[in-house]
């Protein structure tokens, strides 16, 4: 009896075990349901509490339904609107550009063989009759059948097209989750194709719309009043905020592009200018396209000589992203060329243990879907340079070169400079890297997670204090050589001054032993005295002449021409008294 009852319990047990499935399958799935229609509720109040509190139900909905639509949208956009941007873009990366970039290229290797024969097969045909020509006419078509290959490539078209259509909220989600995270390029490429295929969509859902749809309904007629309309405004659609954001995106990358370009062709003014207009604009930018931002503009400032502002940069760089590469080896250089070493060494030292945990970990840092300047096969051949430089650099302070430092070139003067010159370059300098007003770029600061903004201001606060010192002791050390310089100059000037008025001493006195005082007291004798006495005469008139002469020096032109003529005439022996009147003989 019991062999009788075993196949009878064997035949009812698939059964009962299929409909056990079939009850759990429903079951689970009304459960789903009901999650998501209580996270759509919640998400319609638009308030934060609410929104976090569907975010838990759709993750318990995913958890039962991994692949259901309506939840993994639902959910993104929870993420999206409380600003989890990162958690965003880890669910969706696999839509990313530059990733599926990446992935192509390593897959396209693999996938060249499997093309080939599917070109193949799409190129078969199979004909339902036989292939002798001779029994068919002319008129009569060769009947053909379709290529298998054809439908199964169109039918896979269509369910690409399908998912494209259900799943074309990824782009717009996506893209707006890219630009808040600084990636302008790939959410620039993501909006356009979400904007793209919404349109594509409305205009095939558009050709089975009836008439009635584009009528004046929502317009008053000519008769009615419609003074009520004009007050109510329309909230902003998506469509409209999408096309704002990727307004914005296009103009910081038409900047970029133009500050890049200026910058390779040299122009390093253009490209600060440009840069600047970015990173000091109204509208604020993403964290990490300002940090990028940031780099580029140092290295501009680097090239045209300006180091204070080129290290102020790199401060904010690293301030923004303590795990910035370029920040850093661009920040350690600027040390070396002012011969800052113990700072530049603390610069190498740093990288240095950047890259021992990049080879550690065996990826670079940050996510996946970061944008990284280096390449992980780079590191260990930038880790043998970097221990070089460190052990030169080690020799030098061993050396004795950690005094002189060279502020000149801190703060942008040329060695002699006046003091007129180094207090400007240091005002300036001062409005430019207080460090009160160091952390005012942080406002205009979009960032990713908004625990990070005591961070970065407390980081930023620290790196521009340690910049404010040393343009500080710069300003002292220069003023002290400028001072000194000057009383050098002061005490020269003082010894020429004594050393003229000495030389105008001797020459005076050589003067006063050519021409003795009693040689200048002779008085003349009258021209009609004997002939014994003319030698005399001629004799005493030449020595007043010279003596007149010398005194004539310190006269103006006209006395010293009217001597000269008074020595003439005693010469020819005139005698005669002359009436002047005075008023001619003022000079």
């Amino acid at each position: 009896m019991v062999d009788c009852c075993n196949p009878l319990m064997a035949v009812a047990s698939p059964s009962l075990a299929g409909g056990e499935k079939k009850h759990w399958w429903l079951t689970n799935r009304k459960m789903v349901e009901r999650y998501v229609r209580e996270a759509k509720m919640l998400i319609a109040t638009h308030e934060q509490s609410e929104i976090g509190a569907a975010l838990g139900l759709l993750e318990a909905a995913l958890s039962v339904a991994p692949r259901m639509e309506a939840a993994l949208e639902m959910k993104a956009r929870c993420l999206l609107y409380l600003r989890r941007f990162k958690e965003v873009a880890d669910m969706l990366q696999e839509h990313i550009p530059s990733l599926k970039m990446a992935i192509s290229d390593d897959s396209s290797s693999s996938s060249a063989s499997s093309d080939n024969s599917s070109t193949q097969l799409s190129r078969e045909r199979v004909k339902l009759l036989s292939s002798g020509g001779d029994s068919l006419g002319e008129d009569e078509p060769a009947f053909r059948c379709f290529s298998v290959s054809d439908l199964k490539r169109k039918v896979m078209a269509g369910l690409c097209n399908n998912v494209e259509k259900e799943g074309q909220w990824r782009y717009s989600v996506l893209g707006q989750a890219c630009c808040h995270l600084g990636l302008m390029e790939e959410a620039m490429v993501l909006l356009q194709t979400g904007k793209r295929l919404a349109t594509a969509a409305f205009r095939r859902e558009s050709i089975s719309f009836s008439d009635d749809i584009f009528s004046f309904n929502k317009f008053p007629h000519s008769g009615e009043n419609f003074t009520n309309n004009q007050t109510q405004t329309p909230p902003k659609s998506e469509s409209e905020s999408i096309s704002h954001l990727l307004c914005h995106i296009k103009l910081l990358l038409r900047r970029k592009t133009a500050a890049l370009a200026a910058l390779d062709a040299g122009l390093y003014s253009e490209a600060i200018r440009h840069f600047s207009k970015i990173l000091d604009g109204r509208r604020g930018a993403p964290q990490g396209f300002l940090s990028e931002c940031y780099v580029h503009r140092a290295s501009a400032y680097r090239s045209a000589g300006r180091i204070a502002e080129a290290i102020a940069d790199c401060n904010r760089a690293l301030a923004l992203d303590t795990s910035s590469i370029d920040a850093l080896t661009i920040r350690a250089t600027l040390f070396e060329t002012i011969r800052c070493l113990p700072d530049s060494l603390h610069d190498l030292e740093h990288l240095k243990l950047l890259y021992n945990s990049i080879l550690r970990d065996r990826k670079l840092p940050g996510p996946v879907w970061k944008r990284q300047q280096v390449q992980y096969r780079e590191i260990p051949g930038k880790l043998c340079s970097l221990a070089t430089k460190m052990q030169q650099l080690k020799q030098r302070v061993a050396g004795g070169e950690t005094g002189n430092v060279d502020y000149y070139a801190l703060i942008g003067l040329r060695r002699g400079c006046s003091r007129s010159e180094l207090e400007r370059a240091h005002l300036l300098l001062m409005l430019k890297h207080k460090p009160d007003k160091s952390s005012s770029f942080v406002d205009r600061c979009e960032f990713a997670d908004d625990k990070d903004v005591d961070s970065v201001r407390d980081r930023a606060k620290m790196s521009s204090l340690l910049l404010y010192r040393l343009i500080q002791k710069g300003y002292t050390n220069v003023m002290s050589v400028i001072l000194d310089e000057e009383a050098t100059e002061k005490e020269r000037k003082k010894t020429a001054a004594a050393a003229v008025a000495m030389q105008a001493a001797v020459s005076v006195q050589q003067v006063h032993e050519v021409v003795p005082p009693s040689a200048a007291r002779v008085e003349p004798t009258p021209v009609a005295a004997a002939g014994n006495s003319s030698r005399i005469d001629n004799k005493s008139t030449r020595v007043e002449a010279t003596t007149q002469t010398q005194a004539s020096v310190f006269q103006g032109v006209f006395c010293r021409d009217l001597a000269v003529v008074g020595n003439l005439l005693s010469q020819t022996g005139f005698n005669r008294p002359i009436p002047l009147k005075y008023e001619a003989l003022s000079c």
